[in-house]
């Protein structure tokens, strides 16, 4: 079992005190690297949920609403926490989730970031008076907190994605009942002990873990939780626009991806490989924002797998906690079922191996070798489908236009890549690519400093940036006639 000064507490936290589960439920929390349970913590019934609810709505102030300067100094607090306890929330994140130690912890830092950007730029949250006077009024708006929300994020950032939610819902004054995946709740509760030491008000972050059904039903009916935010699948995402509709609920969305990263033939391959392996491999490829369908043109396509036929054989996959590993296990035997079956349906459909194993070859367990496959096309479940793995499926194209329809021949738009050397072809390509980030002769993902979110089935709000801080207020508007 897992030890940790982190971990003492291995249950719910509600108004501001550890809370065990009511009804002494529990589930195991497994180390993807050994197979074996490192903990166990409690499934919370819905009694908990509404009085994580509650607690949430005593935080709540409004007609006496918390001063920005003290929810900065939250915001910088949780930030300094962050940062002083990030080899040790690091190393539990890397236990259950299994991505590398080292990554862990730069997982750390960006969540910490999240924190930082918003403490920075919380006065953007002020009220301010328009400089028009019409009607004979004096115009004056202000950022109301929305109310209590409910955050639920999912297993592949658990530091991560709930950064980005938290840090702007306590900017706008928002209480907020948060619910981890089961796969990694201990990166949670390590986390609510450092806010636990911390000066914030009894109820204003709520942790409550268990069944999704069961919390996620009182998370959508409570009238008191006006707002969801949540990171996941795009069919769950469904499910919550249909289950909050009759309280029409303000929903930040964050969904599913199928990301074109996409390679034309004036490109810098040899940059072009190095991002493209930083980009698809982080997580073990279990990101959103990875690349899911490589699209090279036919003059480079050789050139170019061979280039990464040359850096894939060269990384080592293993225990994260080990040194030296570049890819950890996949989450669960469900994912790696995934990629496996993405990988055999390619073969036996026309693709070609440039790197990895077989399908056979793999063996027993949760690691699966980084493997690169050419001769893709949209038949295939690894172009129609995310695949969350580290599996790299390469398909030819000839034009501009061709690609960009190729690209564009998903119903997600979260994330895709363009690389070549001539600025007013990717400048055409971003503008065409219907993806709410396209990074140009870039693999990297979200920032805090600038928003993030889909098009499409790929969700709706923002996270990040000036916009991911207004998420989580209300403007109201107030005409003062004398």
């Amino acid at each position: 079992m897992i030890e940790s000064p982190l971990l003492e507490n291995l249950t719910g936290y509600i108004g501001g005190r550890w809370k065990d589960s009511a009804g002494g439920a529990t589930f195991d929390v497994y180390n993807p690297a050994t197979g074996s349970v490192i903990a166990k913590v409690p499934s919370m019934p819905e009694e908990d949920v509404v009085a994580a609810v509650e607690a949430g709505q005593s935080a709540l102030r409004l007609t006496n609403p918390w001063p920005i300067e003290t929810r900065r100094k939250w915001l910088e607090d949780i930030r300094d926490g962050l940062k002083e306890n990030r080899e040790e929330i690091g190393r539990i994140l890397c236990m259950e989730h299994g991505k590398p130690w080292k990554e862990a912890q730069g997982e750390v830092d960006y969540a910490a970031g999240f924190f930082d950007y918003c403490a920075k730029h919380i006065s953007a949250l002020d009220s301010h008076t328009i400089p028009e006077k019409p009607k004979d009024c004096t115009w004056t708006v202000h950022y109301r907190p929305v109310g209590v929300t409910g955050l639920i994020v999912p297993w592949n950032f658990p530091i991560g994605m709930i950064a980005k939610k938290l840090s702007a819902a306590l900017a706008a004054g928002c209480p907020s009942v948060i619910k981890p995946a089961s796969e990694t709740p201990l990166t949670m509760i390590a986390f609510f002990s450092v806010m636990d030491k911390l000066d914030l008000p009894d109820g204003m972050v709520n942790l409550v873990m268990g069944k999704a059904s069961v919390i996620g039903k009182v998370l959508c009916e409570h009238k008191d939780v006006p707002m969801l935010s949540f990171t996941g699948s795009t069919e769950v995402g469904r499910k919550l626009i249909v289950d909050t509709a009759e309280q029409v609920k303000k929903l930040a969305l964050e969904l599913g991806g199928n990301a074109p990263f996409i390679v034309f033939d004036d490109a810098d391959l040899e940059a072009a490989a190095d991002n493209l392996i930083a980009n698809k491999f982080r997580g073990g490829g279990q990101t959103c924002v990875c690349a899911n369908r490589i699209f090279v043109h036919e003059k480079v396509a050789d050139a170019f797998g061979q280039k990464l036929a040359e850096r894939v054989n060269k990384m080592t996959v293993g225990d994260g906690m080990n040194d030296g590993i570049d890819i950890g296990p996949l989450i669960n035997k469900q994912g790696f079922d995934k990629v496996k079956r993405h990988l055999q349906d390619a073969l036996d459909k026309g693709a070609s191996l440039v790197a990895g194993k077989q399908p056979a070859e793999l063996g027993d367990g949760l690691f699966f070798p980084p493997t690169v496959v050419q001769g893709v096309d949209r038949d295939m479940c690894c172009y129609q489908e995310e695949t969350f793995g580290p599996l790299v499926p390469m398909a030819l194209f000839r034009t501009e236009e061709e690609v960009i329809d190729a690209g564009n021949d998903t119903e997600f738009g979260l994330a895709s890549y363009v690389f070549t050397a001539d600025a007013e072809r990717a400048q055409r390509v971003a503008a065409g690519l219907r993806f709410g980030h396209v990074g140009w002769n870039t693999g990297t993902g979200p920032t805090p400093e600038a928003p993030f979110g889909g098009m499409k089935a790929s969700g709706t709000g923002r996270e990040g940036g000036l916009e991911g801080l207004f998420e989580f207020v209300e403007a109201q508007t107030v005409p003062r006639g004398f």
